[in-house]
């Protein structure tokens, strides 16, 4: 048996004693009265009793071990030309004041405070200022329609919410203001106070008796000690979207949030105090939340907070030479980047004008990664690449490859496999566990580990129908996938991506795969459009690399004839289109249900999370020369 596998057993059989002393590396405030109660509705908790404060944790611990002088927080933006670096010292100084700024306005502990801000030190600041005080923060990625702000208003409440002037984006500037206006105006609770960080690419007009500035209030606040809460007490609120359209309000609390991302620090990532390490991802997003702010803060290590893009900003060396200039020792992004960087630059030019012997891997999350994408970043890299899969509702990793523990071998497709913690299984649609290699859905055995979400915010109801009452005492992920005989785990599509030709039940991430080891492909997605005769038939949705040598009909004779050899005529997958763009999320998640809504002429909605809203406009045109997204 391989450490892995030890400590992997040990963590299910006995969760109480492992997590237990995982969680001595912190500093309690009053130890629990359970390290596990599982009593507790309507899931399992952690730490029960337990007094605890995450900033004091995160921040000044380092301080009081000797570790003050030593960078917290880099800031790096390209889009403004500006770097900031900021010590454990400065940052508590920093994040003590402006908890003293809430303070101020009337935020206590229990608090809700709305953060809508782009990517600069100041969103970190406020998240652990709250963090400080016992409030609860809820950060709305910046920029988000001010409808969708509305609804995370009145589930939330929040006594202050706290915004920028503006938000860059390489080609322009979006105002942050007018959309916070708008979305107060649409709300039903009106916050008591804003405070706004005015930035000097766009200045914002404060409305008098409302809104607070960031600077003024600063110079004039008193830093405030931390409050210590329950480690059951929620830390924070991320709104995650609901197939109702109303966004589900995914809670996460104190204690076992901050041990299970002190945990995978070093066991996933194989990162310690001192290292410096870098999420490429915005504090909008789970990834922004577990990985740039509180996963190596908690760990004492530098973070990286980057306002950029992986191309463009000014080209697509840019992640390379961050990693260069900081001694990034482990980088973390989506998959969707390094397609960005592979079209741009497939021969990685630019890669070779720096020096990355600091780097010692790379992970991608956040949609599957196929096979080729990882193959191209582990040649051009010459380092260990780890595709990992997790939630917004798990806070970290489901699978992954333990670095720290003991590098696995990668099997390119695979996130390797399950976590500490995590008891993955594969169920039927009736409940009955399926063997190796067969696709099913995919579930946790109850109870989640540490930092999985307890509940969604004030809706246990919606909770339990969502996650847990389709299979009683399992956790419903909503992908499919299946265990290979190795025990790895193959995710291959959100539950609703598997379609149905003809009766039988294919994977749309299998086709994908396929269709992305083509040279020519830089990235695509496959979706399953209604058809008549054989219930829905899979398309294939194709982006091609920069100077693409095959185009057109031979190329899209080559794809189909591709996926007949891989996956075989059942799949009758015979549409295939060529696309300048793919609609994604701004967290790089490609959309693929609105597609399909388009192509089947069906009603549908704009995303609030899109990136570039006239993509769709792009891909309706080319759906409709297929003879499809005419039936409105």
């Amino acid at each position: 048996m391989g450490r892995y596998q030890e400590i992997y057993e040990r963590s299910l059989n006995d969760p109480e004693g492992f997590w237990g002393e995982a969680a001595e590396a912190l500093v309690w405030e009053s130890r629990w009265d359970k390290v596990l109660d599982r009593e507790a509705k309507p899931v399992p908790r952690w730490f029960t009793g337990a007094m605890f404060n995450t900033c004091f944790n995160a921040l000044d611990r380092h301080v009081n071990e000797g570790r003050g002088d030593q960078d917290a927080l880099i800031y790096d933006s390209p889009v403004t030309d500006t770097k900031r670096r900021y010590s454990y010292r400065q940052l508590r100084d920093e994040v003590a004041r402006f908890a003293g700024v809430l303070r101020n306005l009337g935020v206590q502990k229990g608090d809700r405070v709305i953060i809508y801000m782009p990517m600069v030190p100041e969103a970190a600041i406020a998240m652990l200022a709250c963090a400080r005080l016992g409030a609860i923060h809820s950060v709305v990625f910046g920029g988000f329609a001010a409808n969708e702000l509305a609804t995370r208003i009145d589930d939330a409440e929040p006594r202050v919410i706290v915004s920028a002037s503006c938000g860059i984006e390489p080609s322009r500037i979006v105002e942050y203001k007018p959309l916070l206006d708008q979305a107060i105006e649409m709300a039903g609770h009106k916050p008591e106070q804003c405070v706004i960080l005015q930035r000097p690419q766009a200045a914002a007009a404060r409305i008098e008796g409302r809104d607070r500035d960031w600077a003024e209030e600063m110079a004039t606040a008193e830093p405030v000690e931390c409050v210590p809460v329950l480690a059951t007490d929620p830390l924070y609120i991320l709104y995650t979207s609901g197939t109702t359209g109303q966004p589900k309000g995914v809670v996460r609390d104190n204690g076992g949030h901050a041990v299970a991302m002190h945990w995978s620090m070093k066991n996933i990532y194989n990162v310690e105090a001192g290292d410096v390490y870098w999420a490429a991802s915005d504090v909008g997003w789970v990834v922004g939340h577990s990985y740039i702010v509180y996963g190596p803060l908690l760990a004492g290590c530098t973070t990286v907070m980057y306002e950029g893009k992986p191309v463009g900003t000014p080209d697509p060396g840019a992640f390379w030479r961050v990693i260069s200039e900081y001694g990034v020792k482990v980088l973390f992004t989506a998959p969707t980047a390094f397609r960005a960087i592979k079209k741009e630059d497939p021969e990685g030019k630019y890669l070779a004008q720096y020096d990355l012997s600091c780097m010692q891997a790379l992970f991608l999350a956040g949609e599957r990664c196929d096979p080729d994408t990882l193959n191209w970043a582990q040649e051009k890299l010459g380092k260990p690449v780890i595709d990992h899969w997790w939630q917004t509702e798990t806070g970290w990793a489901i699978a992954a490859n333990p670095l720290g523990i003991e590098p696995l071998p990668v099997k390119p497709g695979s996130p390797t496999v399950p976590m500490p913690g995590y008891d993955v299984r594969i169920l039927d649609e009736e409940g009955k566990e399926l063997p190796a290699g067969e696709m099913g859905n995919i579930v946790i055995k109850l109870p989640l580990p540490p930092a999985c979400l307890p509940t969604l915010w004030n809706n246990d109801r919606r909770f339990i129908d969502s996650y847990l009452s389709k299979y009683p005492g399992y956790y419903l992920t909503g992908d499919a996938g299946y265990k290979d005989e190795d025990g790895y785990l193959w995710i291959m599509s959100r539950t609703d991506d598997v379609i149905n030709v003809a009766g039988h039940r294919l994977s749309t991430g299998a086709m994908e795969e396929v269709l992305a080891s083509h040279p020519d492909v830089a990235e695509c997605a496959v979706i399953g459009v209604a058809d008549e005769l054989k219930g829905q038939l899979p398309l294939g949705l194709v982006v091609c690399k920069a100077g693409a040598e095959k185009e057109g009909e031979v190329l899209y004779s080559e794809l189909v004839a591709l996926v007949r050899e891989k996956i075989g005529p059942v799949a009758a997958f015979k549409q295939v289109v060529a696309v300048k763009r793919l609609p994604k999320t701004r967290s790089g998640k490609i959309l693929r249900g609105t597609m399909v809504k388009i192509a089947d002429g069906v009603e549908w909605k704009m995303p609030a999370t899109i990136d570039d809203p006239a993509i769709l406009d792009e891909i309706a045109e080319a759906l409709r020369s297929l003879g499809y997204a005419r039936r409105q």
